[in-house]
């Protein structure tokens, strides 16, 4: 896995880099237009149940055919975290012609691959350790 670092702006935003090139710009919750961290772990979970589901949606629809992934969160204002995440996974399969019982397999389908396969999913289902370093270069 790619090393993840990030760096603050002068505009007061932030640039998130990895060491394979990948980039995304983020902010505080009230920064117009840019992700908060929070919005972040939300993009992380239906991101994982995306590609983690490609496998499955596009065997039964074809190539380039993907879900739409909603995600919802409970938030504790008062302890600053999430207390639940809500995912809804839609696939539009109406020009596939699907009876009930082929839509169910589906349905089915898509929810396994996204369990046995979507790391974000797993690890927010566990309680996950967090060390911190900090170090001041002086």
């Amino acid at each position: 896995m790619a090393r993840l670092w990030v760096e603050r702006n002068k505009d007061g935003s932030w640039d998130a880099f990895s060491d394979d090139g990948a980039h995304i710009k983020f902010g505080r919750g009230s920064d117009k237009g840019l992700f908060s961290p929070g919005d972040l772990s939300k993009v992380a979970l239906a991101a994982c149940a995306a590609l983690s589901s490609q496998f499955a949606v596009e065997s039964a629809l074809g190539e380039g055919k993907g879900a739409r992934i909603v995600v919802d969160a409970a938030y504790d204002a008062d302890e600053d975290r999430y207390l639940s995440f809500s995912e809804q996974v839609v696939v539009d399969a109406l020009e596939a012609g699907l009876d009930e019982a082929a839509a169910q397999k589906l349905a089915e389908r898509v929810r396994r691959h996204i369990e046995k396969g979507c790391t974000v999913m797993h690890t927010y289902t566990q309680e996950t350790p967090v060390r911190m370093d900090v170090e001041i270069r002086h």
